[in-house]
């Protein structure tokens, strides 16, 4: 683990390529991406190495949030990586992470999911941890799960 990294590791009850699936998929990512009662309005994702990630969430309120950012590398039914470093237009943005999700098939339909969050400095580390990382991630991924058990 680098020094200010954040990450969850959970085993999850669905096939890697499902959960893959929930990901590369816009009308699928737009069901589990966001923490409920939080939700995303929308998606205009590019969803290949270099491509564009973009996604507006909303809080209950209504409040929208855009999210804008790269892929860096794509593995199918294996692994994501993404940043916010980097606008899909090429240009610099205020770094916040580079996100790598991981998928290890564990057989008998189960996965195990690790998600990591990668920050430049202390700072934004605990900034995301404020913001609830920890228990946000593992319901967003809890909700991905209970998504593609449903595919």
């Amino acid at each position: 683990m680098s020094q200010h990294e954040l990450s969850i590791e959970l085993i999850l009850d669905a096939p890697a390529e499902k959960l893959f699936r929930c990901y590369s998929d816009p009308n699928l990512l737009k069901q589990w991406f966001a923490p409920k009662p939080w939700t995303i309005k929308s998606v205009d994702n590019d969803f290949r190495p270099g491509g564009r990630s973009s996604f507006v969430m909303a809080s209950p309120e209504g409040q929208e949030f855009p999210n804008a950012g790269i892929y860096l590398d794509i593995v199918p039914n294996k692994r994501i990586v993404t940043t916010d470093a980097v606008t899909p237009d090429f240009k610099p943005s205020g770094p916040f992470m580079i996100a790598e999700i991981t998928f290890e098939d564990l057989g008998n339909g189960k996965t195990k999911y690790r998600a990591v969050a990668r920050h430049w400095n202390e700072e934004t580390k605990k900034q995301h941890e404020e913001m609830g990382f920890e228990p946000g991630w593992t319901q967003t991924a809890r909700q991905m799960e209970e998504l593609a058990r449903s595919l």
